[in-house]
Parts: structure tokens; sequence; C-alpha cells
């Protein structure tokens, strides 16, 4: 039993015999934790619970906690690979009391483990103590049996763990082996204690005061206990190597790096094989943990860690991206114990491939440029800083790397110059953007971004998490604190708040501290990765450098994933019931539905919009899981992913894809194809079994060529269904039939209304003209006979079907039929019989019938008109007036 795997295996099998909870590892990126950039610490999740301001349903727990330390004040990156046991990534092994267990049983718990379960010699082993910890000092010498030289009072700060300036604190006991005279060193407190003789691998922290202010202490009434054992450090101790990278983890990993590139492990260049195998680590696990390669941040601290292995992969000869290739490796040995490496492993490995490809052309192009510029350099000179940020700005190389590779033949860089430089292309920056017109409103951002840096978004992973207010804006102005009742936007180092981009809406949430609370109505994005949270101040105030609990709306951010993820899915489903030609050109992700407007140059049939819906959702059936890669944009589409209108890329982009191929071709379906692969930044469900349901509910036109589909998912989709099965029930109800006849008794009852209104319309018709076989009244005017009639009760669309059975009835003349509609309107229509036409024109009699009733013009043809007017009184004033215009113009021929 003294494997890595096994040692950490019976650790956590010690203290859950112990009646201790044991708790996967947290993150890499804390959640609770934003001063800290990366967890480096098995206490980091718990600090809650040791300040107080959480409570579990358990008070014991251990853990085994990935960690690292490649930033920040724990920074131990330039020491890796060329010291025994300096790591960026590393795993500590940690037993936690949350008020119930102190010292006694603390000490007694690590005695027997190390010395019963590990057997670890005692005649090696040697403890610390705060120097005025007698407790601890008495314990040991009870427990352990030791002696007054085996135990070390040490007075300085290594024995006194704090939190912080203000929180709680304890004295530590620190447990060491001595490795033997072989290696140099003393004990701890000596004059030679930084030698390796004596390895510390276990803390031990008692957590008993709380500090209230400088020099200012209380005692806890709930004392409790942080303690923290490097596991590689007592695998070494374990198997009896004196370095960490000679430990069966290591070695697997640094033998993987051996095989592959065909250089001995133990030779010259040994240091590039532990370098590269450490950083595969921390690599491997913080993409696994959300984090992707970028110039910022954690981002660029990653890809600092990747860029520092994959220089040294090229100092052992690799020709080709060689980092990817040991990806399986790392999964054989730690899969088991952290399976979110077996999860992200196809993400990790695109990452790692695209960065490696993309650092060896910025390291070829650097390179080539650092050669022509330095050329005539003296020894000790420096490269200009305008060249030095050319290549950090056009070709992406650096500041650190351009530093590393000109100190090897004694030069520098002048610093200030690309600073200088730097700021020069911000306020360019910031003088374009204030040029765009309606933008120039958003250039306060430019300063904010400059001051803060980037948002860490974290919602990819969670919906929880903490931040420190970096930027508070009121008004548009930057302020020191939002009061109550106020209303503002916080910008935040991290946060799991989506900012609004690519159709999908903002997140909405709380955020909050002890006595202050501010809710969230809208997240935004701005220049990129500054995520703006606009909303109000419900309790206390808000104010710089407040650290946040953040809680995304879950129900809400929810509803919008599974949007989403329906969109991706409809997307593919219209390509392949309509064809290739179907593209996005826009969208919106909301909590209550999703819109898609898509190219198509005709109206979609109904059969084909029940294809589209039964195709999305046997793809939700499938409840297959959604995955997330990394990729170079053209890379990407290159192998089938499909851009979304609106969406901007970087060069690297997120490849979404969900569910299976369904297709009957064999092949695609055993190489396990995806049913939609698509370049996307929001959030997304799990698996698509997430979605629930997937409902159309309308199919519009939105401009020439581009259709509109709009869609409800989950439980917006059956409360959709559901309203219209009761809107069915009712029908069927009223119409006192079964649900499944409705339709066709509706449709017969439909038919049987036009039937009775066009007898109805008849009947009306035949009563207005005096009643079926009554002989109409003729005048005779100048040898032409006219027909004038008004009419009531029927309606003007009639007044033509009448005006040409009068014309029949004539046979040869001029009739005019005028009436008044149920609104008051009047309408006259006059019609000529064929005969007639070249003499007398209906366009100008109607015309003259319109003026009586205080209309204006007339249309129609020179053998039927129609015209209407608004003075309902003139009717037979109308009538009158096209006799009078006829008699004029008999008497004029």
């Amino acid at each position: 039993m003294n494997g890595v795997n096994e040692i950490r295996s019976a650790f956590l099998d010690y203290f859950r015999k112990n009646g201790h909870e044991i708790l996967p590892s947290s993150p890499l990126v804390p959640r609770n934790d934003p001063t800290l950039m990366f967890t480096n610490a098995g206490m980091v999740q718990f600090k809650n619970l040791f300040t107080g301001n959480e409570k579990r349903p358990y008070t014991r727990a251990a853990t085994a906690q990935k960690c690292v330390r490649a930033g920040g004040k724990h920074n131990d990156l330039d020491n890796v690979g060329y010291t025994a046991r300096h790591h960026t990534f590393f795993e500590m092994l940690g037993n936690f009391s949350f008020g119930d267990y102190f010292k006694p049983l603390a000490i007694e718990l690590a005695w027997k483990l190390i010395t019963q379960e590990f057997g670890l010699q005692k005649d090696r082993l040697l403890v610390t103590v705060y120097y005025d910890d007698d407790e601890a000092y008495d314990l040991w010498k009870k427990i352990a049996g030791f002696s007054d030289s085996k135990i070390i009072r040490i007075a300085t700060s290594d024995n006194f763990w704090a939190m912080g300036d203000a929180g709680p604190c304890g004295p530590c006991s620190e447990i060491f082996f001595d490795q033997g005279d072989k290696l140099q060193g003393g004990p701890p407190g000596s004059a030679d204690e930084d030698g390796d003789r004596f390895l510390e691998f276990w803390n031990l922290v008692f957590m008993q005061f709380e500090q209230v202010g400088p020099g200012d202490r209380i005692v806890l009434p709930r004392p409790s206990i942080d303690t923290g054992m490097g596991l590689e450090r007592i695998a070494a101790l374990m198997q009896g190597v004196t370095s960490n990278y000679d430990i069966d983890l290591m070695r697997a990993l640094i033998l993987a790096v051996a095989a592959a590139t065909g250089v001995d492990p133990d030779g010259p260049q040994k240091a590039s094989h532990r370098v590269i195998a450490d950083h595969l680590r921390a690599s491997a696990f913080l993409v696994a943990d959300g984090v992707t390669p970028s110039t910022e941040g954690r981002g660029y601290v990653l890809r600092r860690i990747m860029r520092r292995a994959m220089r040294h992969a090229q100092l052992l000869g690799a020709r080709e991206p060689l980092i990817w290739r040991l990806v399986p490796a790392l999964a054989d040995e730690m899969g088991h114990a952290y399976p979110e490496l077996l999860r992200a492993e196809a993400l990790i490995v695109e990452t790692l491939r695209l960065e490696e490809t993309r650092f060896r052309e910025t390291l070829a192009r650097g390179l080539s440029i650092l050669d022509e510029t330095t050329r005539d350099l003296p020894q000790g000179g420096a490269l200009p800083g305008h060249v030095a940020f050319k290549l950090y700005d056009t070709y992406g190389f650096p500041l650190d790397l351009t530093q590393d590779a000109l100190r090897a033949r004694g030069l520098g860089v002048d610093v200030e110059g690309f600073r200088a430089a730097m700021e020069r292309q911000r306020v360019e920056a910031r003088k374009a953007w204030a040029g765009s017109g309606e933008a120039a409103t958003e250039t306060v951002w430019f300063a904010v971004k400059e001051k803060t840096g980037a948002t860490d978004f974290l919602g990819y992973d969670t919906e929880r998490a903490e931040g420190v207010v970096m930027a508070i804006l009121k008004n548009g102005q930057e302020v020191e604190c939002l009061r109550a009742g106020e209303s503002g936007s916080v910008i935040l180092n991290q946060t799991p708040f989506y900012g609004e981009s690519g159709g999908q809406v903002g997140d909405t949430g709380v955020m909050q501290a002890a006595g202050a609370r501010f809710r969230v109505v809208n997240t935004q994005k701005k220049l990129g990765d500054l995520f703006v949270h606009e909303g109000s101040v419900e309790q206390g105030e808000i104010r710089l450098g407040l650290p946040l609990s953040l809680a995304v709306d879950h129900f809400r951010r929810a509803a919008v994933r599974a949007n989403h993820s329906a969109t991706h899915l409809l997307h593919e489903a219209l390509r392949q019931v309509l064809g290739d030609h179907v593209a996005q050109k826009g969208s919106l992700v909301a909590p209550d539905r999703l819109r898609f407007d898509f190219a198509h140059p005709k109206p979609i049939i109904a059969d084909e919009l029940t294809r589209v819906e039964e195709i999305a959702n046997r793809a939700v059936l499938e409840n297959a899981p959604v995955t997330t890669r990394l990729m170079a944009v053209d890379e990407a589409i290159g192998a089938g992913a499909r851009a979304l209108f609106g969406e901007k890329y970087g060069d690297e982009v997120r490849v979404v894809s969900m569910g299976y191929a369904q297709t009957a071709d064999e092949a695609l379906a055993a190489e396990g194809q995806p049913f939609s692969t698509e370049l996307c930044g929001g959030t997304h469900v799990a698996r698509t079994g997430d979605i629930g349901l997937i409902t159309i509910v309308s199919e519009t036109a939105v401009a020439a060529g581009v259709r509109r589909i709009e869609a409800k998912t989950a439980a917006e989709a059956r409360r959709h269904l559901n309203a219209q099965a009761q809107r069915l029930h009712d029908l069927a109800t009223l119409l006192k039939t079964p649900e499944e006849d409705a339709a066709k008794r509706l449709a017969s009852l439909i038919e049987e209304r036009r039937k009775l209104e066009r007898e109805l319309s008849e009947a009306r018709k035949k009563l207005a003209m005096g009643g079926e076989g009554v002989e109409q009244p003729l005048q005779d005017i100048g040898g032409v006979k006219f027909l004038g009639r008004a009419v009531s009760g029927i309606d003007m669309k009639d007044l033509k079907s009448l005006a040409d059975e009068a014309k029949q009835s004539v046979g040869s003349g001029v009739v005019a039929i005028a009436g008044v509609g149920a609104d008051g309107k009047a309408g006259v229509v006059v019609g000529v019989t064929p005969d007639l036409t070249e003499r007398f024109d209906a366009v100008q009699l109607v015309r003259v019938a319109a003026a009586k009733l205080g209309g204006k013009g007339g249309g129609g043809r020179r053998d039927l008109a129609q015209a209407g007017g608004p003075d309902g009184a003139g009717v037979e004033s109308a009538l009158a007036a096209v006799c009078d215009a006829l008699r004029e113009t008999t008497a004029a021929a």
C-alpha cells in the first residue's frame, strides 16, 4: 500500500472509519473565496464553515483536494522541474473539525495514521509547535512518547496560521520526517533548515482564536481543526524516494514524455521531463474546471503554464505538438479519483493541441523578429519597448517569453517603453470607440476595464460563487458605493452571471453580504469580457472592495439553458427537413420562449413543421450528453460546426455538440457523430433530456427570404399544450361532441352557417327589390329605360349584384341602386346595359350620385361603377341626380 492512488484511498478510508464525511475535491477556481486566483489548500471549500457563515449537517470532514500554486503570492512556477518538491499542481490530503474535536483527537488521529496505517518509522519523526502552545507540546509527549528533543518550539508565523488580517486563526504543529544524513540540511528552527533532509509533510492547524483587530485576539467558543498533508510528499516517504518526481504517479507521466520524445528521462534534460509532467497535470485540471487560455487573469496563468511545458517539449526535440498526446496517460493515472478529468478529456485534448499549434507559430515568428532586431545589440543591451509591444500585440508573443528568450543572450527589454506603447494603444482604442456614433456612450467602460481587468466568468460550471466589487457606476458615473434604494451597475472580479450575448438574455439573481443585498435585474457584457450587473440595492450598501456571495436565479437560468439548447436542435432539424440552405439569421433565448430566424424562401407547410418538431424531440428523448470543446474557429467550421448569427468569434471558440446523429448510415452511427455541432458561447443543459419537450407555437415571415419560428420548452411547453388541450375540451363541450370529432363538427357548422348566410343574403336582396316576381317600376327618359331604387337592410357589398340583376330585368337601359349601411354611410351603384355603353358612361353617372352623398369620385367600368359617401340621408337625391344626368344626355342627343 504505497502507490499514490492507494495512499489517497487509505487516507480517506481511515477518516471515514473515524466518523468523517468524505467530500469530493472542490474546483480549482474557488467559488467561495474571490481573493484567491486558484484553490491552494484543502480548507478553501470550508472557509464559510470556519467563519460561521454557513452550517452543514456534519462537523467532521476529510478530502483529497486538488490545488494549484502558479499565480499571486503562491507562485511556484519558476522553480518547478528544478527542485525535488515544487509543483504547480499538487494534491492536499486533509481532515477537518468544525467545532467538534480539537487538539487531543487531532494529534491522536494523525499519529495513528502515519505510524500504524502508513508505517512510518517513529524514530525518524519529529514535530514543531508554536512557541507558547504548551498544550500541543504536552499532547505530543503523551500520545507519541516524544522526548523534548523531538518537539521543537517555533516562534515565527510558520507555526501560526491566520485566514487574514481578521478572522479565525491559531497555532500549528508540523510533522517532519528525517530522510537521513545522505541529504543536506538541519532540523526545523536551525540555521540550515532549508535543506532536504528533514521533510515537512503534514501541518495540523488548531483554530482556537479569532483575530478581531491588530493585537486584539479572542478565544473561539468552538475551536476547529484544519490539516493539510501533501500527497506527493507522503508518497515519496512511503516509496523510499527523496524527490516527488520519483513517485509512481509522476514517474508514469515522465516515462510517457520519454516514450513520445525518445529522450532519456534521467539524462541531462530530466528537468524538461519534470516540467512537462507537472504542467500537464495543472493544465488538464484547470481546463477541466472551466479555465481556458487567454491574455488575462486565470486564463493567462494557464497559458503561461501550458507554454512553459510546450517550450520544454521543443527543447526535447518534439517537432509536432506533444502535450495533448499525453492526456490519456494522465487520465489513466488520475481519472478514477477525479472523474471530471475523464468527462473533460476531449476538451482538454483539443485545448492543448490548439494552444501548442498556435504557440509554435508564435514562437517561430517571435524568435525570427528577435534575431533580426537584436543582431547588432551589444552585450547587456535592451530590446526597444515598441518592438517588444509589437511582438505582443501583433504576434501574441508575451513579454515574459521575450525576456526569457533574450536572457540567455545577456540582453534585456525596455519594459517602460513597452508599457508606454501599450498605453498609447489604449488611448487610440478609446478615440476609435468614441468616434463610432451611438457607441460613444460606451466609452466609460474602457476606463473601467483598464482599472478592473476582464471579469472571470464562472457560469459554465456553477450558479453560485463569490466575487469582489471592483467598480460601481450610477447614472453612468463611477461612484464609491450604492445605498439602499439606489440603482446602478456593479462590476466584479469574477461572476457566475451570464452577460447578454449571442441571443441569450443576461442572468438575474442576488448578490449579498452581511447586511447588504443587491438585486440583479440584468447582466450585460461590455468590451467582450467585462460583465456588468445592473440592478438596485435592497438593503444596506454595496461599496468598492466588498466581497459578495453571488447567486444566479436557478430556475430562470435552467429555463434559458433549455431554450438555448433547443435552439441548436431546431436549427439542425430545420436543416434536415428544409435543406442545407437553412442558416440562422437571428435569435432570442429567454426563460419563457425561444425565437429563431432563418433563411428560407417560402412558408413552411404543416407537415414540414411537424417533422421538424419530431426530429428535435427525438434528440431530446435520447438524453444524450451535451459536450463542449475549445477549437480554432477555422478548424471548427471546417469540421462542420455551424456559426450562429450575431455572435462574435475570436481565434478560439467554444464548440457545443449534442445528441446522436439521426442517420441510416451505419458508419456515421458507429462513429458516434453528434446530431448538432455549433459554435456557441452560451450556457446549455448537461443532457438533451433536460430540455424536457420542444413545442413550436408559430411560424411566420420576418422579411424577404427570412422565416421565424417561436417555440417553448419544458414547463412552458407543457403549460402551452395544457392550455390548448383545455381550449379543445371547452370547444368540444360547447359543440356537444367528443374531442376527437370537434374539428369535423366545427367544419360542418361553419359550412352550414355559410349556406344560411348565402340564403339570407339572397332573401334580403329580393326583399329589398320588392319581393320575388314583383315587376320593377321603370321610367322612360328620352326613350331610355331607367330603374332607380333605394334599398335597406342589406350589405353595401351586395349593391353590385343587385345592379347586375336589375340590368337583366330591364333588358336595355340604365339602373341605379342606392342604400345606407349599418354605420350610416351610403353607397350607390350605376349599371348600363351593353347596348348603351357607347352613349352612357356608368362612371360619370355614379360620380354625379356620389356628390349628393357627400362623397367624391367613384370607380368602375362604363357598364358598372360604384361610389359612396358619408351622408345616408342623400340617397333619394343621388338617384334623382342620375335621372337628371340621363335626361340631359338624351336631350342633347
